[in-house]
């Protein structure tokens, strides 16, 4: 059965794709400087498009706060329209870059610097704009006024490649101890399927929240994102390494193992060329159930203030303003979108997940 043909996996792949999609092109896709604040812009709404004659927009600022209401007015300059325009230049960017965090050991100790991989393409396009002294702020701006809609795809960045990440960290130890504990067996399995019990045991979002709060003062971004993904890897793979342990007792046991075997075959090369590869489809499955699990993590730890500082955007970050209650009633388009994509984005995973394992499950091809 082709898993697009299976209406969950379907979806779930049109969803992740339109995400990653836009975190590709989040520099071309914004209209503005993430980290830039526009002048008495703090705290806007969504800016209103008017339709005719064609589309256009007034500058918009913040009036004085109104002491009894806590409410500003909204003062709108309709003397200066300015027309909302496609393929305009803007802030300069450098797309595809892409740097990596590396951990070296230095005269002061163990520090974490970026490594550029990727140098970019140096670009100042962006899809759409308008000209000074208005602003499109398609989703508002927050209380630092810069745009919204600009740091919700900056945002993405972390927020959806964290997880990536962190099963490629994760997935080669699992599948490896859990592949070494089953073949080998004895003391090894005994030795190794303890101490996945042992991190089994622990909480893990609690040991986040521990190990977060005891990280030293200083850390960039970067740092922090290679951190939470390290501290949230060491924790998840002893399930996957239980489940590929089982399917390693089952699968040496077949008489393809056996021949191998017979032939002289390595131990080493039978693991790694005739049982491991049987267990690509549940690997396959497991990632994309687990990629969720991620991005909730580290939303979780910048909800809290533990991962990813301002100015610096992440969805969990930028969810943080929830916690404030008149946010909340009188701003709440600082709140959802970046919740919605947190939402769409492990909905995308777990419908994917879903479909796969329906649509390569033997039992459901007959059906």
């Amino acid at each position: 059965m082709n898993w697009w043909h299976h209406p969950l996996a379907r979806w779930g792949a049109m969803i992740l794709l339109v995400l990653y999609l836009g975190m590709v092109g989040a520099d071309f896709l914004a209209p503005y400087d993430p980290y830039a604040s526009q002048e008495n812009g703090a705290l806007l709404p969504p800016t209103q498009i008017y339709w005719r004659p064609w589309p256009q927009v007034y500058p918009t600022t913040q009036g004085p706060l109104d002491l009894e209401t806590g409410e500003r007015e909204l003062r709108v300059d309709r003397t200066q329209p300015r027309p909302v325009r496609f393929f305009v230049r803007g802030y300069a960017y450098r797309w595809l870059e892409l740097t990596v965090p590396v951990p070296q050991w230095t005269q002061r100790g163990w520090q974490v610097t970026d490594w550029r991989v990727f140098p970019g393409i140096p670009s100042d396009w962006h899809l759409f704009g308008v000209a000074a002294p208005a602003y499109l702020n398609l989703l508002g701006t927050d209380d630092q006024g810069r745009d919204q809609f600009s740091r919700l795809l900056l945002g993405s960045r972390i927020s959806l490649s964290v997880g990536l990440v962190g099963i490629l960290i994760t997935f080669p130890i699992g599948i490896l101890l859990g592949g070494v504990a089953g073949y080998a067996g004895g003391w090894v399995d005994a030795l190794l399927m303890r101490l996945v019990e042992v991190l089994m045991t622990i909480p893990s979002i609690y040991l986040l929240v521990a190990l977060a709060a005891v990280l030293p003062p200083g850390l960039t971004s970067s740092q922090r994102f290679l951190l939470i993904v390290l501290i949230t890897s060491f924790i998840n793979w002893a399930g996957l390494a239980r489940v590929i342990r089982g399917q390693v007792l089952s699968i040496k046991e077949q008489g393809f193992v056996q021949a191998a075997r017979v032939l002289g075959a390595r131990p080493l090369g039978i693991l790694w060329r005739h049982i491991l590869p049987q267990t690509t489809t549940y690997v396959i499955i497991s990632a994309t159930l687990t990629v969720p699990g991620f991005i909730v993590a580290e939303s979780v730890l910048s909800l809290i203030g533990l991962g990813i500082e301002q100015p610096d955007a992440s969805w969990g970050n930028m969810l943080s303003l929830a916690t404030n209650v008149s946010i909340m009633l009188l701003h709440p388009w600082l709140v959802w979108p970046p919740a919605l994509m947190i939402v769409l984005a492990v909905l995308g995973f777990n419908l994917l997940g879903d479909g796969l394992r329906d649509s390569l499950d033997p039992r459901q091809k007959g059906r």
